[in-house]
């Protein structure tokens, strides 16, 4: 897969793109990601890519001309553009999965007070990473990086995604680790009963209690499976102790 960042300050990514999963698919080839000077591509000899807003305002604007001739410098057949935007769609663990199938992909990265509207004419989509607004785009094309990198068949083991938070609309059920008993804090003891089935259900009715008390959001969404409802009898009963 092939990653193009636009951005006016890939000094952020250096670290960044050496680090932990990223930097392990990166040095071994499973990703290629190239960073992209949008200054660059400005035209007069102070390398300007921002002006004042028509119409007045605070702040400043990123112009067409820098931005536009930035995307096509990287722009290949089968690229999906992606603007990171407060006023794009909500990212998510589906959006993750739906860019990880993409060969290449361009995240631009906008600045100051942001892009020039027209610009949006020549993206295929503006996501956000939250309801808030960031100095850049930078920290919200590194979240994208990380979340889509770690999909990539080779990336991490297969089995270390397929039951974390979000994948199936739910939270993750919770995790213990030695000792089994710190300071009178004990782990759940059917969690040492080595009885596969039945702690496969008590983390399966641990996944749904965890989703309705943090995101009863998500729990309003989701419609329980014939395994859940079963598994969530057996906890009621209290054969899943």
């Amino acid at each position: 897969m092939r990653i193009s960042v636009l951005t006016l300050f890939p000094e952020m990514y250096e670290n960044f793109l050496h680090t932990s999963i990223v930097g392990r698919s990166v040095a071994s080839g499973l990703v290629d990601i190239d960073l992209v000077q949008i200054r660059d591509f400005a035209h007069d000899r102070y390398r300007h890519v921002d002006d004042s807003p028509f119409g007045g305002g605070a702040g400043m604007v990123m112009k067409c001309q820098p931005v536009r001739d930035a995307i096509a410098s990287v722009k290949t057949e089968d690229a999906w553009t992606v603007m990171m935007s407060p006023a794009g769609e909500p990212y998510s663990q589906a959006k993750a999965h739906q860019l990880s199938q993409k060969k290449h992909l361009i995240l631009l990265c906008g600045h100051y007070e942001g892009l020039d509207a027209r610009i949006m004419n020549h993206v295929d989509e503006a996501v956000s990473i939250g309801d808030y607004v960031l100095t850049g785009g930078e920290l919200a094309s590194m979240v994208i990086i990380d979340s889509v990198t770690r999909l990539l068949k080779g990336a991490i083991a297969d089995d270390s995604t397929r039951e974390e938070s979000h994948e199936n609309g739910l939270l993750e059920y919770p995790q213990y680790t030695q000792p089994a008993d710190y300071n009178g804090e004990k782990v759940p003891a059917i969690l040492l009963s080595g009885n596969h089935e039945k702690i496969r259900q008590w983390r399966l009715v641990q996944s749904l209690l965890e989703t309705k008390k943090r995101r009863p959001d998500l729990y309003a969404r989701h419609v329980l499976s014939k395994d859940e409802e079963k598994a969530l009898r057996a906890y009621e009963e209290g054969k899943l102790c």
